[in-house]
């Protein structure tokens, strides 16, 4: 399986065909369509950072061992069901390949900071000329 410009050997990737959940008319007893799909992070091939990276996220199908698990039922046909299944592999370690753009600290210029100020001292003026006038 190739993940941008990673590859990912086959032997990693564990898929075993069960039977799907739910309706589906006589099909659904005999056939095992479902896929469900592991895939153990720690003992991959893959680089370092993004094994620290897929296992420090937040995601449920993690698992606490690092075994990302995907069940994947969507389809009648066991062959569509797998690539469901590799493309939710696929798009996980994607989006742990992006890293995050580190925020530049910034502070807000003179004129802005001068502008709020006159809309606040603007705003106070009106809501005093509304009040009753004192004797």
């Amino acid at each position: 399986m190739r993940v941008k410009h990673l590859f990912i050997p086959d032997i990693e990737i564990v898929m075993t065909a069960i039977r799907s959940q739910g309706p589906g008319g006589q099909n659904v007893n005999k056939v095992a369509t479902a896929i469900h799909l592991k895939f153990d992070i720690t003992s991959s091939t893959l680089p370092v950072t993004l094994k620290k990276r897929l296992l420090s996220s937040n995601d449920q199908r993690v698992s606490k061992e690092g075994v990302f698990v995907v069940k994947s039922q969507q389809s009648r046909s066991q062959l569509k069901n797998k690539e469901i299944a590799l493309s939710r592999l696929n798009t996980f370690i994607a989006q742990a390949l992006v890293s995050r753009k580190l925020r530049k600290k910034t502070r807000p210029s003179k004129a802005s900071q001068q502008k709020r100020m006159n809309t606040k001292t603007k705003r106070g003026q009106l809501k005093k000329a509304r009040q009753n006038p004192e004797e």
